[in-house]
């Protein structure tokens, strides 16, 4: 190995195997990527690439590995965890201009596609052929296969169809070494070692994906989407779970309480109601008698839960009116607070109640307010925490509020995160969940695809640098204040 050699240097040897306007140094051009959706966290690298095909992405690799340099892969930087932060002494890899869609396999149900593709760009383009991509995130429209991935993405219709690991056929990838290979052979199921069903969800931390190959699945003949009313968050949580209790599986069940409500009303008028205390959005599909007859047990639940208005879409135009209002709701909270956290953690559907009070409560002891907007049907908690960071104390209690919401999460019998990852937000947590055995075994898998440690370094798992010390006086972090963590 060289020592690493200045950035000059560096950039003429990277325009060497690319293309010069592929190579970014500008410290101006180099702020782009300093953060992604988590903006509370950010470094600026050293270099950005835009990378343009595989062989960049191996030029690149090969370039980190001879001068030891550490590397992050991003695509469109909507990550809410803090993975896509780049290491200061290290070098940003993009993904976005990767965006060909290689081949579409419609009688198989199978489409590989570069990571730079999006979410929504995936079934548009199986649409024509009666096909769609389950997992459908809220930021479907920007954020890319890629990411998607990395973080093993859900959204609303995971419910039904799971998540990204259950459509995930196959997929190429750069090792830290630079080595490409390939993880699974494009069946549902094959003999050996789960090698894809380790990289989906890893983070970025074993590798960068260069194509994926994933699986359609043909839509349904019959959708029904209704917004049910209720006097607040516990009734609505009793229906959730005597739906599930009864044996129906929605398509989707989603949840915004009152203050999500008056969020989303002012950014995009999707006619939820304004005098409701929570609100429940419910779509099933499947044949049209099967949706009939779902429909019809999902409103029985609900009325005897005690809701208090129903409206059943009546058209595509109004479903996704309804779908608008609650794929925006992040963005909205903008029109309620100058500040916000997004958290992201999971409980059993049966203690909906019971956590959503102890969130109340918590917030009502910060002093602050916080609107719960979630995938209900599988318990996948999406608390904002509002703030004004210009109040005295108020982004560090905001913080604090944060870590105490997962803690409770944890508690009731769920996890640290269901969809938006642990990058660096949530490295500090993971003890509340795994022992120390857990997190060795995990750090010997992460070993064994990149012993070097180059690939996203500093994420997942917990460092004295991410828990707790800040530049300035020491802060202790809040979960190390409640005796969950220790500094070391």
């Amino acid at each position: 190995m060289t020592a690493s050699p200045g950035v000059p240097a560096l950039v003429a040897e990277l325009t060497s195997r690319l293309r010069p306007n592929q190579v970014l140094s500008d410290p101006v051009e180099l702020r782009t990527y300093e953060c992604d959706g988590l903006t509370s966290h950010r470094a600026v690298p050293l270099l950005a690439v835009l990378a343009e095909s595989t062989a960049d992405v191996q030029a690149v690799v090969e370039l980190c590995r001879d001068h030891e340099l550490p590397f992050v892969s991003r695509g469109a930087g909507t990550g809410l965890s803090g993975g896509a932060m780049p290491a200061a002494d290290g070098v940003v890899i993009v993904l976005t201009r990767m965006r060909r869609i290689r081949s579409l396999d419609v009688a198989n149900g199978r489409m590989t596609v570069e990571p730079g593709v999006t979410n929504l760009e995936v079934s548009r383009a199986a649409a024509a052929h009666g096909l769609f991509f389950a997992p459908d995130p809220s930021s479907q429209v920007v954020c890319t296969i890629g990411g998607n991935v990395a973080e093993n993405s859900g959204g609303a219709h995971c419910l039904k169809y799971g998540f990204t690991s259950h459509h995930v056929l196959a997929l190429e990838v750069v090792l830290g070494d630079g080595t490409l290979v390939e993880l699974g052979d494009g069946l549902e199921d094959s003999p050996g070692y789960d090698l894809r069903g380790f990289f989906v969800g890893s983070e970025g931390t074993l590798g960068v994906v260069c194509a994926a190959t994933v699986r359609l699945l043909r839509r349904p003949e019959a959708v029904e989407t209704v917004l049910v009313d209720f006097p607040g968050p516990v009734e609505a949580g009793e229906a959730v779970g005597a739906v599930i209790a009864a044996g129906i599986v929605p398509s989707a069940m989603e949840m915004l309480d009152a203050l999500a409500v008056e969020a989303c009303e002012r950014a995009v008028g999707a006619g939820f109601s304004r005098e409701a205390g929570a609100v429940l959005l419910v779509e099933v599909d499947g044949t049209g008698a099967e949706c009939e007859g779902t429909l019809d047990r999902v409103l029985r639940a609900c009325r005897a839960a005690g809701a208090t208005g129903l409206k059943v879409a009546a058209d595509d135009s109004e479903r996704a009116r309804m779908w608008a209002g609650r794929k925006a709701a992040f963005a909205a909270m903008g029109r309620l607070s100058p500040s916000f956290l997004i958290q992201d953690g999971v409980i059993p559907r049966t203690s909906l109640a019971e956590v959503l009070g102890e969130i109340g409560a918590l917030a009502r002891e910060a002093g602050l307010r916080v609107a719960n907007v979630f995938h209900a049907g599988d318990g996948n908690l999406h608390p904002l925490v509002l703030y004004d960071s210009s109040g005295d104390g108020e982004a560090e209690r905001a913080e604090a509020l944060s870590s105490s919401i997962i803690a409770a999460c944890v508690r009731a019998g769920g996890s640290i995160t269901g969809e938006h990852g642990v990058g660096v937000d949530k490295a500090c947590a993971m003890p509340l969940m795994f022992s120390e055995t857990d997190l060795e075994v995990m750090k010997t898998v992460r070993g064994a695809f990149d012993p070097a440690g180059t690939c996203n370094p500093g994420k997942v798992f917990p460092t004295p640098r991410l828990c707790g010390e800040r530049p300035g006086p020491y802060r202790p972090h809040p979960l190390e204040e409640a005796g969950v963590i220790g500094r070391w």
